[in-house]
């Protein structure tokens, strides 16, 4: 009897009872959920500016206390940044770009998942387990697990403070006696202006890649134009201090980037009280800089291109020919094998282009272009985005500038037109910048060539490029 008893007590269903424990850890991930979900709708590619930079620490640390304390448990520390990491990727899933997508085991890949993913891993995840370290408040059973977790938790709450601490340092530009000197914003672009006198001639300045920033590389080389000029270096949409404006859905084409050059020339003639500026663009950047001075001549002086880009589809497809013989002459077969394997472009992804950026200046026998990070201009969120955020623009820009062609698009200037090339500049872009320049009509055209100089002579021969630029612009 009391088996058959036993039996039937054991066949019945029981009701599922929670236990305690496992109901506040479920409360503990929801609070990491929704600051996730809020996180990845706010910021979908991470924190990219001091200000959403700092908002991270201190919110993520506070959830990490409250859900410790909600979970009063030590499992708070890893399953609270497990929650709100799941949380932030499915939120963002609509998003796209190398910053969001799967990561890959390249170069460029492995540097984009260190300053993207765990760069945000450093201002959320982190603090969050500190907090949540902090708030459990339930002690160890041994002496020596008191100990152990205190100093864990103590070194992940320093390590967060530093990180802190170093992000909250402002960017910001040496003053000039006498003259102008700042960091200035027009809607979602920032500007660095610099000038020994408000009365000189402004001359705005594109950049070369999409979403690129050569603010230091301005300051830092060619600080001599602002004897002669009012410098307003440009950040492109998406990059640098403009790294906010390329927005969730990337809405950045050709016609966006010249409203953001017309944009920051009008910004421009008010500040300083000038009906005309002088436009100069290098390399990607001179495309929609030379568009914006065939459009709006009357707001420009003359235009100054370097760099010349004149033709992306064309310029790329003999990238493709002479970068693939050159590793074959090299015998570098994992290029060959890369670049045989995506055929020639134009490719629709960053990515894809890796080979280009990687290889692009070995095979011409060019200098590594700079990256002139370390001036005051860059706070160390513009630093560690500096190429993710450029890769998260060229993804989304680069395959709608494949239709432009200048022979077809700017057939004249009716302003003066004057270009500063490298005498071994990049057989992709001197073969249709030389075509196009032949048949280019203007009231004053010039070329001056640099004969040593590759792709960039404002950086190769800065003191030759102000020079240059002084006498083709004086008056």
């Amino acid at each position: 009897m009391f088996l058959i008893d036993s039996i039937g007590r054991c066949g019945r269903a029981r009701p599922a009872v929670m236990l305690p424990g496992m109901t506040s850890l479920i409360g503990a991930l929801l609070l990491a959920a929704a600051w996730g979900v809020t996180a990845g709708l706010w910021t979908p590619r991470g924190p990219l500016t001091t200000s959403e930079a700092l908002a991270s620490i201190v919110i993520s640390a506070g959830v990490g206390v409250l859900a410790g304390r909600t979970a009063r448990s030590r499992w708070a520390i890893l399953t609270t940044p497990i929650g709100y990491a799941l949380a932030f990727e499915l939120t963002r899933l609509s998003v796209s770009g190398p910053s969001v997508d799967l990561p890959r085991a390249t170069p460029l890949g492995i540097l984009v998942l260190l300053t993207g993913r765990g760069l945000h891993g450093l201002l959320a995840l982190l603090p969050m387990a500190a907090g949540a370290a902090y708030g459990h408040r339930r002690p160890a059973g041994t002496r020596f697990r008191r100990i152990a977790g205190r100093i864990t938790a103590g070194l992940a709450a320093a390590v967060t403070l530093v990180v802190a601490v170093a992000v909250a340092v402002p960017a910001r530009t040496p003053a000039i006696p006498g003259g102008v000197a700042e960091l200035a914003r027009v809607g979602d672009l920032g500007v660095m202006i610099r000038g020994r006198s408000p009365e000189l001639p402004v001359l705005l300045y594109v950049p070369g890649p999409p979403g690129g920033s050569e603010t230091g590389t301005m300051r830092e080389r060619v600080s001599g134009l602002e004897e002669h000029f009012v410098v307003a270096t440009l950040d492109r949409r998406g990059g640098g201090a403009s790294a906010r404006g390329l927005g969730r859905d990337a809405p950045v084409t050709v016609d966006t980037e010249v409203a953001d050059i017309l944009a920051v020339t009008d910004h421009l003639r008010r500040r300083f009280g000038q009906d005309r500026i002088v436009l100069a663009g290098h390399s990607g950047g001179s495309i929609p800089a030379v568009l914006t001075a065939y459009r709006h001549p009357e707001r420009f002086r003359a235009y100054v291109g370097t760099g010349q880009a004149v033709d992306l589809r064309a310029s790329d497809q003999i990238f493709y020919t002479d970068i693939l013989a050159w590793a074959r002459a090299e015998g570098r077969d994992g290029v060959v094998s890369q670049l045989e394997r995506q055929g020639p472009p134009p490719w629709p992804r960053a990515y894809d282009y890796e080979t280009f950026q990687l290889y692009g200046t070995q095979a011409y026998g060019l200098p590594e272009p700079p990256i002139d990070l370390a001036v005051s201009e860059y706070d160390l969120m513009r630093k560690a985005h500096f190429m993710t955020t450029m890769l998260d623009t060229w993804d989304a820009l680069y395959p709608r500038m494949q239709d432009v062609d200048l022979h077809r698009d700017v057939p004249a200037l009716s302003i003066p037109a004057y270009f500063v090339q490298g005498g071994r500049e990049m057989r992709g872009l001197a073969v249709e910048f030389t075509s196009w320049y032949a048949a280019l009509r203007s009231p004053d055209k010039r070329l001056v060539t640099f004969p040593e100089a590759g792709h960039r002579p404002m950086a190769e021969d800065p003191d030759r490029f102000v020079a240059t630029l002084a006498e083709l612009l004086r008056g």
